[in-house]
């Protein structure tokens, strides 16, 4: 009786030696468990603290590599001294918008950039009756001329500003009706645009006249690149022959422009040379129509009718 009751002491007690050691095992593995887990939370967040400075870095240093050789200044966005230093960056969006203007060494601006064009907001920001942000425009030397006017790069219904950094002088008609006109009016209608970049030159380095333009931007996914001449749209194409040439072309009857139109037989591609959906007069002349270009003729819903009296290019 006395060996049996040894036994069962015996027993007992391998079994509470036994629960223990698996107890310490257990604790053991839930603080390694813990240890791991707290390990990890912390490599996650020293990554994405790590990613998030270097994202910043490389912002930083790409904005640095842009503006490397020119000095960042501040101008006024109503500025109307026409003055421009050279070798210069300059913020010509209006409010929080980042339009970057550069000038040569000679003062000339040649190059204007926007990650994102953002479209005038009149009913959140200070906008007169006219939809400008100001009453007038910088006093670039040559705005005085009659033919030019004083042209933004950037249009105050794209967010750009009026001081010299944003102003060119530029000739009326295509100010007005021309191919400026029309490129701004795209934008407008496609609600904004990315990756916008004007490249402007001049015939010589004292003149603040531009000679040419080049924009490329991107709407709606599709690549943009609009290129003219700081000129009178029908003045140059008539000294190039484009208003004479293929006149057959613009002599098409009423009725057979109607139904060429309806059958979807007249390819606007064919005339539509920059692939934007629009029809510029400079494009119309290019491919031989003459203006002006009636509401009955098929180009006509292409193109825009600034005054809306039912012609184009008149």
């Amino acid at each position: 009786m006395k060996k049996k009751i040894n036994y069962l002491i015996l027993f007992l007690t391998a079994i509470f030696i036994v629960g223990c050691t698996n107890v310490d095992n257990v604790s053991n593995t839930d603080g390694k468990a813990d240890s791991q887990e707290v390990t990890t939370k912390n490599s996650e967040k020293e990554k994405t603290t790590a990613e998030k400075q270097g994202v910043e870095e490389t912002s930083t240093q790409s904005k640095d590599q842009l503006f490397k050789g020119y000095k960042l200044i501040e101008v006024d966005g109503g500025d109307l001294s026409g003055h421009r230093e050279p070798n210069v960056v300059v913020d010509i969006g209006f409010g929080d918008r980042e339009y970057w203007s550069f000038t040569n060494e000679h003062g000339q601006i040649v190059r204007v950039i926007a990650n994102e064009i953002v479209l005038q907001d009149d009913r959140t920001e200070p906008v007169t009756s006219s939809g400008r942000y100001y009453a007038d425009e910088a006093k670039v030397p040559g705005v005085e001329r009659a033919d030019l006017d004083e042209g933004h790069v950037i249009a105050d219904s794209l967010g750009g500003v009026s001081n010299a950094y944003n102003i060119t002088p530029q000739d009326s008609t295509l100010n007005r009706h021309g191919d400026q006109a029309y490129m701004e009016d795209a934008i407008r209608k496609a609600g904004g645009a990315t990756s916008f970049e004007a490249i402007i030159t001049y015939p010589n380095t004292e003149t603040q006249i531009p000679s040419h333009y080049k924009y490329t931007y991107t709407l709606k996914g599709n690549k943009i690149v609009d290129e003219f001449d700081n000129g009178n749209p029908d003045e140059i194409n008539k000294s190039l022959g484009l208003t004479e040439s293929k006149s057959t072309n613009s002599n098409k009857s009423t009725s057979s422009n109607k139904a060429n139109a309806l059958n979807g037989t007249e390819d606007i591609s064919s005339v539509d040379t920059d692939g934007n959906g629009q029809v510029t007069i400079k494009e119309a002349k290019a491919a031989g129509y003459s203006m002006p270009i009636t509401s009955d003729h098929w180009l006509y819903p292409y193109m825009k009718d600034n005054d809306n009296d039912g012609m184009v290019g008149e």
